[in-house]
């Protein structure tokens, strides 16, 4: 019983010691050095506010955490927190007043990451010895020119991040309820590291590696080994993507990026759903796939696709380019190849396009075929090739039908279903609208189309064609040469496609071979086609 009654009065006496210990060390005492040391080793005004210790947990807590900007981007702090918790070695603090550090915690902080219109970022020269070196507000700096501090634990807990352009001309990137943790932390070393976030509009985004060394004199060049993985990306809501490129979709992303310093490359898989292209086009009715292989300069800020391949289902196409800073943007140069491709596969993407079929109208079998070339800045991207269809069906849509007064003149056929044996064109698109050249259809029930014209992004059509019949039969009362065909336009709406007669065209190109009977009877049926056309 006495020993146990002893036992009790020591736990009692080491409890009374371990709660008087606070009120003996005055830790606010290591503030000033605290942040001189932080000021000098960041290259960065650091203020910290109230500490605490906390003999049960073995840390240092202080109520607020400043850290500030680099002075080119202005005066608003780099980094705020509400609270930051220091992690220390206790009898080394107790008995000889030393802080070694085993842990930082952040918490709740708010870090801004900006971007100048030379593209030079806020956190390239933190802890630079480059950097201009600040004077501490509350001690004098102590000397040292670089960070050589040791951490074995660096967290950041449920931050906010937010990523923008100084010139504010586009949405900020902002990730929500950031968590990233930095183990072994020593400027000359290789460390583990992780992030996850939450991304505004929906979605995360999740980040795993290794770092370091830390590059002396611009932190983004430090060499960097990550795997990444982001889940419903919302490529407007979360500012990924500027509102003006009228881009827009839902993207899964499953990559890898390999940094050594002065080169990035960047390997794996795109995912986008719901995917709108171009200006006036409408989400894309099936994913589209994207495996690419990227190169990225980080001192020019130039970079080559050098391997990328497009998926539809089956359909495939490859992909390859390069970019380079335009402004506050890029300009780019791509080259898309596909060949053989099932064009059911393809129909669920053309709206993604702003190209539309005609109403109740639907693609049926066949291949396609694309070569173009893609030019300009991101804003206001210019297309140009060769498009082209083999064995394709249009259902629901009859040609013959639609070209009935032109039927008049030539006894053309309808059928329900269009059979489209070859179509090629060339194709130029742009904000402008598309300008197509060479155009040729032939269809085996009707014959040969040939013509070219403009489609707006409205998708209205100014189509001035030509069609050479089957087999060559033309009227025999017009006595016309087979071999110049019937010129037509084709107007209205790409939904509606309207089909009239080039009355003009047939006056001046094919009665001025007519002959004596023959130009009467042929005056007298364009003069009852025009009297139809007037009534």
């Amino acid at each position: 019983m006495k020993l146990i009654r002893i036992l009790g009065i020591i736990v009692v006496i080491l409890l009374i010691v371990i709660v008087a210990i606070p009120f003996f060390i005055n830790v606010n005492q290591f503030r000033p050095t605290l942040e001189s040391e932080l000021t000098t080793a960041l290259r960065r005004p650091v203020s910290v506010g109230n500490l605490k210790l906390s003999l049960w947990s073995g840390s240092v807590g202080a109520d607020d955490l400043s850290i500030g900007d680099d002075p080119a981007f202005g005066k608003t702090p780099f980094l705020q927190a509400k609270t930051l918790s220091v992690g220390v070695e206790l009898m080394p603090l107790i008995t000889s007043r030393k802080v070694n550090v085993t842990a930082i915690t952040i918490d709740q902080p708010q870090i801004s990451l900006l971007q100048n219109p030379a593209g030079n970022w806020n956190y390239a020269t933190l802890g630079s010895k480059s950097a201009p070196k600040p004077a501490s507000a509350s001690a004098p700096a102590t000397s040292g020119s670089s960070l050589d501090l040791t951490v074995k634990l660096v967290k950041i807990t449920n931050g906010r991040l937010t990523v923008a352009k100084t010139s504010g001309h586009s949405k900020p990137l902002i990730l929500d309820k950031v968590n990233i943790e930095l183990k072994d932390f020593a400027r000359a070393s290789v460390m583990p590291f992780s992030l996850t976030a939450t991304l505004a509009g929906g979605g995360d985004i999740k980040l795993d590696g290794k770092v370091g060394p830390i590059h002396e004199e611009n932190v983004e060049l430090t060499p960097m080994n990550a795997s990444l993985k982001v889940n419903h990306l919302d490529l407007v809501a979360s500012g990924v993507v500027d509102p003006a490129l009228a881009i827009a979709g839902i993207a899964e992303i499953d990559g890898t990026a390999e940094s050594d310093g002065k080169r990035v490359t960047t390997t794996g898989t795109v995912k986008a759903e719901k995917l709108k292209l171009v200006k006036g086009g409408s989400p894309a009715a099936r994913a589209l796939e994207f495996d690419f292989k990227l190169h990225h300069d980080l001192l020019a800020r130039t970079g080559a696709l050098t391997q990328g391949t497009v998926h539809i289902g089956k359909a495939q196409a490859s992909m390859t380019g390069t970019y380079a800073p335009h402004g506050e943007s890029f300009a780019v140069k791509g080259n898309l190849n596909g060949d053989a491709m099932a064009v059911q596969e393809l129909e669920a993407m053309l709206p993604a396009l702003n190209i539309v079929l005609p109403a109740g109208s639907s693609l049926q079998g066949g291949t396609a075929l694309a070569k173009v070339n893609v030019e300009g800045p991101l804003d206001n991207l210019v297309s140009s090739g060769t498009l082209g269809l083999n064995n394709v069906k249009l259902a629901g849509f009859d040609l013959g039908k639609r070209m009935a007064m032109i039927e008049s003149l030539a006894g053309i056929k309808g059928n329900p279903t269009t059979e489209i044996q070859v179509l090629s064109a060339i194709v130029k698109n742009s904000n402008d609208g598309t300008t197509i050249e060479e155009l040729k259809l032939i269809a085996p029930e009707i014959g040969e189309l040939t013509g070219s014209g403009t489609v707006t992004p409205a998708r209205a059509l100014d189509f001035k064609m030509r069609v050479s019949l089957k087999n060559g039969v033309l009227p025999a009362v017009l006595g016309a040469r087979s071999q110049s065909g019937i010129p037509f336009f084709v107007r209205g709406t790409a939904q509606d496609p309207k089909f009239e007669p080039d009355l003009k065209g047939m006056a001046t190109g094919e009665l001025k071979d007519l002959k004596g009977g023959a130009v009467k009877a042929a005056t007298g049926m364009l003069d009852q086609l025009l009297n139809k056309k007037k009534n």
